[in-house]
């Protein structure tokens, strides 16, 4: 017996609203991104905040290493980002990694713009990064950078995880649960 596609849109809405990624649509297999796409893909590193999320989803997924959905319900946490720069505030932007022709969605994602990262990943014990989740935005992200907001000579940003300094690179540092993730530049 076939199942209607009602019944399949329906099921499909309800696993969506049990991961808690009720905002976006249904995700597809494939973001037909290649890897050519990849690595035409550079991160601004230019633009003053705030910065909206890119139109190029599926090729900024694939320059992070990720896949745009099915949704991996495998391992479903929520750390935070929280980003200053001069002294004021800069939201993260909504629907990163979220595919606007598809609603598709990688492992790292955000939907709202108040800093949470979801992620959703297929297997137990993926890593995810910073890193990923800056180059889906196609924003820079080094020691003395974000976008085009730098660090004075002689300064670098602060970062801080759970409010623990953080030295090296802040796009390696790996994504946990209910992580608290802030990034401070003067």
């Amino acid at each position: 017996m076939k199942t209607p596609l009602a019944a399949v849109a329906v099921t499909a809405a309800l696993a969506l609203t049990l991961t808690g990624c009720s905002k976006a649509a249904a995700p597809t297999s494939s973001s037909g991104s290649s890897s050519s796409d990849a690595a035409e893909v550079t991160p601004d590193a230019t633009s003053l905040p705030p910065w909206p999320a890119p139109g190029d989803v599926p090729a900024r997924v694939a320059a992070a290493g990720l896949d745009l959905g099915p949704m991996g319900t495998a391992e479903h946490y929520h750390p935070h980002l929280a980003i200053t720069v001069g002294g004021e505030p800069v939201p993260v932007a909504l629907n990163i990694g979220v595919d606007p022709a598809t609603g598709a969605m990688s492992a790292v994602h955000t939907h709202e713009g108040d800093g949470t990262i979801h992620i959703e990943a297929d297997t137990v014990g993926e890593k995810f990064t910073l890193g990923q989740l800056f180059t889906q935005w196609g924003v820079a992200l080094t020691p003395t950078q974000i976008g085009g907001a730098q660090a004075k000579p002689g300064e670098k940003m602060t970062v801080t995880s759970n409010g623990t300094p953080v030295s090296g690179d802040p796009a390696d540092l790996r994504l946990e649960p209910d992580q608290q993730i802030e990034l401070t530049l003067p």
